[in-house]
């Protein structure tokens, strides 16, 4: 699956998430205003979620555009169906 995704891309944003984590639980120890805190969390969702995007357009636009190419149909949609619901998850 490595030739799937953009490794570096992958690796450094999550490097961010948890770094991002890491200030939120910092923000809470130092009782900083939870209104703040919400936006901090609210951007790792994000930032997580946008991972979870470029996981799936990956797999899009090589797993499953080698299973059309070669000619496993079935393969294919089996593949968008799990990705859809997987991700439609987040």
């Amino acid at each position: 699956m490595k030739q799937c995704m953009d490794l570096d891309n992958l690796h450094r944003r999550i490097k961010k998430i948890i770094g991002q984590l890491n200030a939120i639980d910092r923000m809470i120890e130092e009782d900083i205003p939870c209104e703040q805190i919400l936006m901090q969390v609210n951007a790792s969702k994000s930032a997580l979620h946008k991972v979870g995007h470029i996981i799936v357009e990956g797999h899009l636009e090589n797993c499953v555009k080698q299973a059309i190419e070669d000619e496993d149909s079935d393969e294919a949609i089996s593949d968008i169906s799990s990705m859809l619901e997987y991700y439609s998850r987040l």
